[in-house]
């Protein structure tokens, strides 16, 4: 049965009801629909295209008309759509621009930016046009050479106080929700406690208002990806490899088609 499409405040009222939010990404129609027959609350069109569609070891190539192509596509439940890489960073204005690409290109209701508060200007600019934002801290792979790695995030006290700081900024910039990404599960807890916007986390523990993943990591589609935060709940790159090679026997041996499926 498909799910009522939530709104802003719908998973406003879930945050404050306290019933969690659940998240995956989705980058087609396929499956997008299940995820909306499942009654998934939102699907995010992720930048993790560029790793799980493209096979890049970053997000850092896909475009903003790559980022168009695969949200077209997906149409179902309440749909967040990531701004790449170097559409937001260069000034206010071209961020609001490629936003309002987005929504005009594709069927979202919101778009994803990464980083604190050296993006809270940009953050309001985009939010007064009218376009809601969902932020993104902790673990920004946009920012992985910055970073330097994929590593746990915000361990020091320091950066536990400038994170903090970041999610209220982004509160504050008008952020209708925030992801968490790999950091310290006490820490996702606290934040998701001080904030009236709803927090999801990714690698970042159960104390958050919702909770995120990549729809392939979930279906287990690639064997050598796997980090600590993601749980299988299939392994559907073995009953795909093992069905697609039945395949290839039948045919080479031409049990396929057979009379009934032949005209």
């Amino acid at each position: 049965m498909t799910s009522v499409k939530k709104t802003i405040k719908t998973l406003f009222q879930m945050k404050q009801t306290g019933q969690p939010i659940s998240m995956l990404t989705a980058y087609d129609y396929t499956f997008a629909r299940i995820l909306d027959a499942a009654a998934i609350d939102i699907i995010l069109v992720g930048d993790s295209l560029s790793n799980v569609f493209q096979g890049n070891e970053t997000t850092l190539p896909v475009t903003l008309e790559e980022m168009i192509y695969h949200g077209k596509a997906v149409t179902q439940a309440f749909v967040v759509i990531n701004l790449p890489f170097g559409t937001y960073q260069v000034n206010d204005s071209e961020a609001l621009k490629n936003a309002i690409q987005l929504l005009k290109n594709t069927n979202a209701q919101a778009v994803k930016l990464e980083g604190g508060q050296e993006i809270s200007n940009t953050i309001t600019k985009i939010v007064q046009s009218g376009i809601p934002v969902m932020g993104h801290l902790g673990l920004t792979p946009q920012s992985i050479h910055q970073l330097g790695s994929y590593e746990l995030q915000a361990t020091s006290p320091e950066a536990k106080e400038q994170l903090k700081a970041d999610a209220v900024a982004l509160e504050r910039a008008g952020c209708f929700a925030i992801v968490l990404e790999k950091i310290p599960a006490d820490l996702a807890t606290e934040i998701a406690s001080s904030l009236s916007i709803p927090v999801i986390g990714i690698g970042a523990g159960n104390g958050c208002d919702g909770q995120v993943l990549v729809i392939n990591d979930l279906l287990g589609l690639d064997e050598s990806f796997k980090p600590k935060f993601v749980r299988n709940y299939l392994n559907l790159n073995t009953s795909i490899l093992e069905a697609v090679q039945l395949y290839i026997k039948d045919v080479k041996t031409k049990k396929f088609p057979n009379s009934n499926e032949s005209y």
